[in-house]
């Protein structure tokens, strides 16, 4: 099993819409198991993200409104990518959970960017 990255957007009867992933997009926010171990991990609560680490109990659910602080946090992340690695359990080599990190990392942000230019909201579940 493993987590997805959408794009979702509030149609005017207020029932939430989630958009289907563009064509050469992905939408693979990591496996499962990264709910504790990468997103939710120690490392990432003490960056002072707030936003990842709710992925260890629940799904990860924005309101258009929250995506440019999610953006702010993804930054986070990323200038701090190297703590995050050393912080967190590779499944293969250091370098190919860099790797995989880095990657999620970019599909999530990709996801949140199409998210603000339509005004919609992020989902990881």
């Amino acid at each position: 099993m493993s987590l997805s990255v959408d794009v979702f957007v509030v149609g005017a009867d207020g029932e939430k819409q989630v958009l289907d992933v563009p064509e050469g997009c992905s939408d693979s926010a990591g496996f499962e198991s990264w709910r504790t171990r990468v997103w939710g991990a120690p490392v990432v609560r003490s960056l002072g993200a707030g936003f990842f680490p709710v992925l260890a109990d629940a799904d990860l659910h924005l309101d258009p409104g929250q995506v440019p602080a999610f953006l702010r946090e993804c930054l986070l992340l990323r200038e701090n990518l190297d703590k995050i690695v050393a912080g967190t359990e590779p499944v293969r080599s250091t370098a190919e959970h860099r790797a995989a990190i880095c990657d999620r990392l970019s599909i999530i942000e990709e996801a949140a960017r199409r998210a603000l230019a339509m005004g919609g909201g992020v989902l990881i579940w």
